[in-house]
């Protein structure tokens, strides 16, 4: 098996070829063109403001951010690249259920880590920029992508910056401490980067696919106990044998 697999040839699946048109839709027609040009405030609408989440109870912002994009055309193609790239093979490992379950899960799960960490740095130091700065981008999500990735294909080869060959597992550890550095030196609300989010992205995916894996176990277990209930015992006294008794299911 080689391990050296591209991620160009990565197929475009169902449910990452419809986020890609529905992302790429949303930045163009009602960013680009409605909030660009007509200035409709879709932005504060729908963006994530930790301050309105939290306290005006505007919970639709953890869903809606993922969708929205900066208005440089290199945010969202680089975060629809990294759909593509690393949701793909998974959708296709997991199917198209579980691989929403789980790319919803880490796109939200970073907006309520990210919502929550801003509420305790502002508490903390008083500093309330955090909560009306707006956050949007499907990172959050994609780090979780890339954590799955690490995860299920840890000793594929990937060049990191293009350059070296690395196993995907020590990437993904790379990448991650990366983040934790860049939040560490740019404080958590920051700079233009919402590092807080990739992190909490990464540990939703972390708390996602753990659960995951319990709850299979625990089918797993539930399918043994049913399967020995209906193992019967035929033993037939009137004819000896040296064979072994059978078991019947």
């Amino acid at each position: 098996m080689n391990r050296n697999v591209s991620f160009a040839t990565a197929p475009l699946t169902p449910a990452v070829k419809w986020l890609l048109i529905i992302n790429v839709a949303v930045w163009f027609l009602l960013q680009v063109l409605m909030e660009g040009f007509m200035h409709v405030p879709f932005t504060s609408l729908f963006g994530l403001y930790p301050g309105k989440v939290i306290f005006d109870f505007q919970i639709w912002q953890l869903v809606t951010y993922m969708f929205l994009h900066s208005l440089q055309v290199t945010h969202i193609l680089f975060n629809m690249l990294m759909l593509w790239f690393f949701g793909a093979e998974l959708e296709q490992r997991w199917g198209t259920k579980f691989f929403l379950i789980y790319y919803f899960s880490c796109g939200i799960g970073a907006a309520i880590l990210y919502c929550v960490g801003i509420w305790i740095w502002a508490l903390a130091t008083g500093s309330q920029t955090g909560l009306i700065v707006p956050v949007i981008g499907a990172s959050g999500a994609i780090f979780g992508l890339l954590l799955a990735q690490g995860i299920l294909f840890g000793e594929r080869i990937v060049y990191f910056f293009m350059l070296f060959p690395m196993k995907t597992k020590w990437f993904v550890a790379v990448m991650g401490l990366i983040q934790l550095a860049s939040l560490m030196t740019s404080g958590v609300s920051g700079g233009e980067v919402a590092y807080l989010a990739h992190l909490g992205g990464i540990v939703s995916g972390f708390i996602c696919l753990q659960v995951k894996g319990f709850m299979t176990r625990q089918d797993w277990k539930k399918k043994a106990k049913n399967k020995g209930r209906n193992l019967r015992l035929v033993v037939d006294n009137e004819k000896k044998s040296d064979k072994p008794p059978k078991y019947w299911n």
